[in-house]
């Protein structure tokens, strides 16, 4: 059945499903008249939140997560991942005054997990548990919003620590600024007036960042500048041209009423915080103390009355700067973003007076898409996995080119090189941050392709270095794939040109002696190195499928570019190869690998052998053979995503897919035996890498025991694309389970590394529910013919689209929330295509309304 004609089935089910299930608690307590306005996703209980770490920060700077609890965790913003770093135990704390009755002062966070109680010296897994806190925490989450509501009945207040940073579709400079907004919203919860004092306490850890220690001597000063006051913190000493050299700040508006310290008191044992506490107690105010040390602690506080069951809003900013980066460069390279805030100061000076617009315009983006009508689960899924663009995963580099790990250690960069088999997956980049995407396009074909279609799946940095010269056939194939959806969504023809001679290059090294096929019948049968890490040899379902994949791409990129004659050798590569691969490698219920090993490694190319696979290539082993792997039809989903039609029999794709389900679904890890890295257990539901229902190998490729979220979610959406939604979404539910806020953080999904790039994969649930789709090209718009309110986004522009049947019509209405989007011709499966005499254009405070009828 053709996709636009399942789009009614795909709404019903998935409503169906949407019933029966818990739905997410709304964020903040309801009854309460002063309740935040941001669009809030789901509710984490006191029992779901020592995971959460909700990293703030721009897209590229680095970020400081905001903990479950209310603390400041992973203070990761000099240029390296740093899990559990938080120098100089930063916090902040609450003074309460009532006009009579004792002063209460607390920390502003949670309490210290059970689990954390033990220690060889006492509680050290835990920030600050010395200092007495609230008895009650809870967490409501959206991205880039999180709010910790505390209380305690010991208090005469309640308090929202509500933390952000902007993110802005489309607008990669406004969402890529280094700071970190915290508002302490207090509520006073008695029948008399407070006075409240909210205080910050961050140390000058300038020269380390969690693993480096270049000595420094650091010195903090008060500053009043355009909008902000608050402490500037700088090194007198630090080379400047070390990762770990730059600036930091802490500071609050203008108008509000500070004082501060800009060091605290040099002393042996508790004498310091002693010293702090005492000095905090006695008036909500601060006195200074003369600078001693290398890494002095600084603290500021701001003071206010809060009326009776009033609320009164304490806002503090972050901001830093740290120029130098390493990541995997031969030298050390510039952060873009510090070239428009070349100082911490200049961050929160310049950023301050816009925040209410940055606000306003994240939280019109975050409550669009939250208010589509879409399983919460799918929702979670792309919103959440978001975070990762704005941790240590990805970087700009002074030329605004974006670049990324696959993902994260604790303490470093996780697999080099902006890996193409990795990033081929995820979506959220090309159709949130188009320039971003189109980017990595020009480094991919621009820099790393050689004169004969050789790309090195790997970048190294600078771009000046030699190329790494390896070549993965998953990963090649993917990136003439990406180029044809990139250049749809922009139709930047002229993007498409500049960049064409090495694209069809790229596809044509293909063809090669001893390359991935030699023979060109459209079958890859060479050695293929691949994201399993291995080389697979012999055709097989994934590297087939992205190379049918890039076959049909690279037949409509020719016509566009009006290169006939190579339109015409894909496509009759594509036709011949899509016959194969259905006749000879579907079993009946899914596609196998048949392995083909080469006489010798004589006999293959030698930029495809990588070396991390079979000794002895001859009788290889690390293959997937008879298995039935998770995503095989990874190809088959990204040829959705850009429109390219099916790449193999439709109805064996549905197939494939529900074996997957059959075979690979496991309700309970309980009983499953993993030889490898351990990412899903005990009674957590998942999709197994691979399956081998009819006997395996005795050493299949390495990962096959174990449970990837970037791979379920590849099958997951396969399956809501062939019209298996309850199947899809049960995956996509059973994925973020594992990501309750008790066992893991809702913002990390790991693979190799924390905050994983494939994750972001999931995006692509809401295009395959959807059924959006745009060509920049061609100019057309297609939805499927559903009932309801729904986000749209290209990469250059985003809104939302009404859609309501009545009977034998359609009625549309598309609306633009920041940028254009031109459209000649829209089609929804079932009805008659709407052509426009000129181009419908949409932009914010217009929209265009038509009505579709049934029919071709």
């Amino acid at each position: 059945m053709p996709i636009k004609n399942r789009a009614a089935m795909f709404l019903l089910a998935f409503f169906i499903l949407a019933a029966a299930a818990p739905q997410a608690k709304p964020g903040g307590p309801a009854a309460d008249p002063s309740a935040p306005a941001w669009p809030m996703l789901k509710h984490y209980d006191q029992a779901h939140i020592a995971q959460i770490a909700l990293p703030l920060g721009g897209i590229g700077t680095g970020t400081i997560s905001l903990g479950g609890r209310g603390d400041l965790r992973d203070w990761e913003i000099m240029n390296r991942p740093a899990k559990g770093f938080a120098p100089g135990a930063p916090f902040f704390a609450v003074w309460v005054k009532p006009a009579a009755g004792p002063v209460k002062i607390r920390a502003l966070q949670g309490p210290v997990e059970l689990y954390q109680y033990e220690g060889a010296s006492g509680v050290n897994k835990a920030n600050n548990p010395n200092l007495p806190a609230f008895r009650e925490a809870s967490f409501d989450a959206s991205y880039p919003f999180g709010i910790v509501n505390l209380s305690d009945p010991d208090l005469p207040i309640k308090v929202r620590i509500k933390g952000w940073n902007p993110l802005i579709p489309t607008d990669a400079e406004r969402s890529g600024i280094p700071i970190a907004v915290l508002t302490y919203e207090i509520i006073n919860t008695t029948d008399q007036e407070l006075t409240v004092s909210v205080c910050g306490t961050i140390q000058n850890f300038i020269g380390r960042d969690g693993v480096k220690v270049v000595p420094s001597k650091n010195r903090n000063v008060f500053r009043k500048g355009q909008a902000v006051q608050g402490l500037f913190m700088k090194s007198e000493t630090a080379p400047s041209d070390a990762e770990t050299w730059g600036t930091m700040a802490l500071t609050v508006p203008l108008s509000e009423d500070a004082t501060c310290r800009t060091s605290w008191l040099e002393a042996g044992w508790g004498t310091s915080l002693l010293d702090f506490w005492d000095d905090f107690r006695d008036d909500g105010r601060l006195s200074e103390r003369e600078a001693k040390g290398d890494e002095p602690r600084a603290s500021l506080a701001v003071q206010a009355r809060v009326p009776a069951h009033g609320v009164r809003s304490f806002p503090f900013y972050i901001t830093w700067s740290f120029p130098n980066r390493t990541a995997w460069a031969s030298k050390p390279l510039r952060n873009y973003y510090t070239l428009a805030y070349p100082q911490a100061w200049d961050a929160a000076d310049k950023t301050v007076p816009r925040l209410p617009e940055l606000e306003a315009d994240t939280a019109a983006f975050v409550r669009a898409f939250l208010e589509s009508d879409l399983p919460a689960t799918v929702k979670e899924a792309a919103l959440f996995n978001l975070s990762t663009l704005r941790t240590q995963t990805c970087f700009r580099t002074e030329d605004g080119k974006f670049y990324a790990w696959e993902g994260c250690n604790d303490k470093d960069g996780c697999c080099w090189g902006s890996c193409t088999h990795v990033w081929n997956y995820e979506q959220s980049t090309a159709f949130l941050f188009g320039d971003l995407s189109r980017s990595m396009r020009t480094v991919e074909f621009g820099s790393q392709t050689e004169a004969d279609g050789l790309m090195s799946f790997r970048v190294k940095l600078p771009l000046t270095e030699p190329h790494w010269g390896k070549a993965a056939a998953d990963g090649q194939m993917g990136c003439i794939m990406k180029m044809y959806r990139d250049w749809q969504l922009s139709g930047d023809t002229a993007f498409l040109r500049s960049l064409w001679p090495k694209v069809r290059k790229a596809l044509e090294f293909c063809w090669i002696p001893g390359g991935w096929d030699a023979d060109r019948d459209g079958v890859m049968e060479g050695c293929q190195h691949n994201t399993m890490d291995v080389e697979y040899y012999g055709p097989n379902p994934q590297m087939g499928l992205w190379y049918l994949g890039a076959l049909r791409g690279g037949e409509e990129m020719a016509k566009g570019v009006g290169d006939a004659a190579f339109a015409k050798t894909c496509r009759t590569l594509f036709d011949k190869g899509s016959r194969w691969v259905d006749a000879n490698l579907f079993n009946g219920r899914y596609y196998i690998h048949k392995v083909m090993p080469p006489k010798s490694k004589e006999d293959i190319a030698p930029p495809l052998l990588v070396g991390m696979g079979a000794a002895d290539v001859s009788h290889p082993d690390y293959q997937l053979a008879n298995g039935c792997l998770v995503d095989q039809l990874v190809g088959q989903f990204m040829a959705h995503v850009c429109g390219l039609g099916y790449l193999i029999k439709p109805e064996n794709a549905r197939t494939t897919l529900s074996s997957v389900v059959r075979y690979n679904r496991r309700d309970s890890m309980q009983d499953h035996f993993n030889c490898m890295r351990t990412f899903a257990l005990g009674d957590e539901a998942a999709l197994l890498m691979a399956s081998y229902p009819d006997g395996r190998p005795a050493n299949p490729f390495p990962y096959f025991t174990e449970v990837m979220t970037g791979f379920e979610y590849a099958a997951a959406i396969g399956m809501l694309y062939e019209g298996l939604t309850a199947e899809g979404l049960r995956s996509i539910a059973d994925i973020r389970a594992r990501y309750d806020g008790l066992k893991r953080s809702p913002y990390d999904e790991a693979e190799c590394g924390h905050h994983y790039g494939r994750a972001m994969i999931a995006w692509g649930a809401a295009l395959a529910l959807t059924g959006f789709h745009y060509s920049g090209v061609t100019q057309t718009l297609e939805f499927a013919p559903l009932n309801g309110r729904f986000f749209w986004s290209n990469g250059q522009a985003y809104g939302t689209a009404e859609l309501k049947k009545t009977g034998a019509r359609l009625t549309v209405k598309i609306s633009a929330l920041k940028g254009e989007l031109a459209f000649k011709i829209f089609t929804a499966g079932g009805f008659a295509a709407r052509t426009f005499p000129r181009a419908q254009v949409v932009k914010p405070g217009t929209e265009a309304a038509f009505e579709l009828t049934a029919g071709k």
